[in-house]
């Protein structure tokens, strides 16, 4: 589908919800007209149109907050879009993760204790300084160690701190647990740049087995 093809409100404005592509948690819900995606569409980061100031505005042109889009998909009718972003920084003007922090239901188990999707940003974000860590090379980084050593080398380390992690749960020390499976995540993620193998590729195992089982 062609954006001409796409159906704009009256106003000229189609809803865009922002979502976070790793963790897709919903981050804010803006307008678009043909302009601001076009421009989304060139920059490959957001730009919307305010309603209020009526004019475009770039997100995190002043705050450095920027969204980089990742994937943008209309729905059946052509209506409305989700736009998939990697977030450099905080989505709302409060200086929260999401724009959708506050709950009509609050004091449920199902949503006050529910996960904070967030926390696993920085997964995504190890998962990069990994990759630059092979690139550059920096000297004096155990990472640049890990990488010059070879694959026998993280192997050993990858067998080590899945051993550490037996023992500390043998002991039913949650703090040495804790330390690490922290190490022991570390060094798998080291091992699949390594493979070259994109971890977002495993969590795609993970979610299939998960679908399967619904």
């Amino acid at each position: 589908m062609n954006i001409e093809n796409l159906k704009f409100d009256e106003k000229g404005l189609i809803t865009a919800v922002v979502q976070d592509a790793l963790t897709r948690e919903v981050l804010t819900v803006a307008y678009m007209n043909q302009e601001s995606l076009e421009k989304s569409l060139e920059t490959r980061e957001t730009w919307f149109y305010s309603r209020s100031r009526q004019e475009l505005w770039h997100k995190g042109e002043t705050s450095g907050n920027t969204q980089r889009i990742v994937e943008i998909k209309y729905d059946c009718d052509g209506d409305a879009l989700v736009v998939l972003v990697e977030p450099a920084g905080p989505a709302c003007h409060t200086g929260s993760v999401s724009c959708f922090s506050e709950s009509l239901l609050t004091g449920e188990a199902s949503v006050d204790e529910a996960a904070d999707l967030s926390d696993y940003r920085i997964l995504k974000a190890l998962e990069q300084v990994i990759a630059d860590r092979e690139r550059e090379r920096p000297e004096g980084a155990y990472t640049t160690y890990l990488f010059e050593k070879g694959v026998d080398k993280i192997l050993k380390k990858v067998g080590e701190e899945a051993s550490e992690v037996i023992i500390a749960a043998k002991n039913r020390d949650q703090e040495e647990l804790k330390w690490e499976s922290a190490d022991l995540l570390y060094h798998l993620l080291v091992l699949l740049r390594e493979q070259e193998l994109p971890f977002k590729e495993v969590l795609g195992v993970l979610d299939k087995r998960h679908m399967e089982k619904k």
